[in-house]
């Protein structure tokens, strides 16, 4: 057994995270590791680091298949069709890619060429995540985005005259001032493109950014409630399930990348800040890490030949409370099988939490399968730390 407590038998599926950190302003909102970009974009020397940054990794993963690829932000449709083709061209060449490997690439409306959707598809890009966040002018300039709401519609015409027909619409509900109407008017607009995907969630104060220093003024919690289930109706008749807290999706159309986060599967990650999660089973152990988040640093790592990272290993409690974050952000609850072939740990790990989630009546479990209940989705939050480290 190995220093965590783990019994790992069999291996998670293998996605790959990449993080493009650079954009052209910072959003009020965002506590993402982005920069905005002063002077030239350095694409084609960090395409060059995130190689570098993949080959050192490769002696980690020989033999493993990625079943997908994710470019994130940052802004990744500041770099050019040519550049993500490069890119994907060396990890083609470096590893084994499954036959229908998702790949997916955020883009801002305000910061894509439209030739450039044509140029990504050429490369091998078959998923687009587009940051819309809202259709409203005056919403969107509260928000600090650089796009307006006829740029977002023209943005989606041209993605799908690429030839993208999978790809991903993010919203933004509880925006500064926003009412019922604007919101579920704001779905409307996105509905009426047949996307396969909607990202809809709250907008929400995170520490360390500037609206959580200066917060706007926010609808209460009762219109902000109104909100979501107004959307979720409008979401649920156009024909589109409810996955994940967040996620919407036709059918056979969930982001495969981050229901491996869900999941708990693996993921590589390169990239200035890019976070990856690997089971190594030489080792008995499942590793986290993290890339050196200053993109100048990073790129002068990368150069120098230097792995500048921070690597931890999780222990047995803390896995238990990352499994359970993720995966009971699944609507269709939760494998407990999965539990431990995910996590190397027995059943046991699980009583005290799960006989208290269900003597609050926040869970059922049917064999393997745990299920969450209407109150449990009302107080995920408080599901999910029943399973804290004590």
């Amino acid at each position: 057994m190995s220093a965590q407590g783990l019994t790992l038998q069999g291996m998670p599926p293998l996605a790959l995270y990449v993080h493009l950190p650079w954009c052209v302003r910072k959003c009020p909102y965002c506590d993402f590791n982005s920069h905005p970009l002063h002077g030239e974009l350095p694409a084609e020397a960090y395409v060059d680091a995130l190689l570098a940054d993949l080959d050192q990794q490769l002696p980690l993963v020989w033999g493993r298949v990625l079943h997908s690829i994710f470019f994130g932000g940052g802004t990744p449709s500041l770099f050019s069709g040519a550049q993500i083709e490069r890119f994907l061209d060396g990890v083609r060449a470096r590893m084994s890619l499954a036959p229908a490997a998702e790949i997916t690439l955020e883009a801002n409306p305000g910061t894509v060429e439209h030739d450039h959707f044509a140029a990504y598809r050429a490369a091998g890009v078959n998923r687009v995540s587009l940051g819309v966040q809202s259709f409203a002018d005056a919403a969107l300039q509260q928000l600090g985005r650089i796009h307006g709401g006829q740029e977002a519609i023209t943005a989606i015409d041209r993605l799908r005259q690429a030839g993208f027909d999978n790809f991903n619409i993010d919203l933004m509900y509880g925006l500064p001032q926003q009412d019922v109407a604007a919101a579920v008017d704001d779905v409307q607009r996105a509905l009426a493109f047949a996307p396969t995907h909607v990202s809809h969630y709250q907008l929400t104060l995170e520490p360390n950014t500037l609206f959580a220093h200066r917060p706007p003024p926010l609808p209460d919690e009762d219109i902000i409630a109104s909100m979501q289930e107004a959307c979720a109706d409008h979401l649920q008749a156009a024909g589109l399930r409810q996955y994940e807290v967040s996620a919407w999706s036709q059918p056979q159309h969930e982001c495969r990348h981050n229901l491996n986060y869900w999941r708990f599967g693996d993921y590589l990650a390169v990239g200035a800040g890019a976070h990856g999660k690997l089971t190594l089973p030489a080792e008995q152990a499942i590793v986290r890490y993290v890339r050196q988040p200053s993109p100048k640093r990073y790129l002068q790592a990368m150069q120098s030949g230097e792995w500048d990272q921070s690597r931890s290993c999780p222990d047995a409690r803390t896995l238990v409370f990352e499994f359970f974050l993720n995966a009971l952000r699944l609507r269709d609850g939760v494998d407990l099988a999965l539990f431990q072939q995910r996590t190397g740990l027995a059943m046991n790990w699980l009583q005290q939490p799960l006989d208290e989630a269900q003597q609050r009546g926040l869970v059922w479990i049917d064999g393997d399968d745990l299920h969450i209940t209407d109150l449990g989705w009302r107080f995920l939050n408080d599901l999910q730390a029943i399973f804290l480290p004590a």
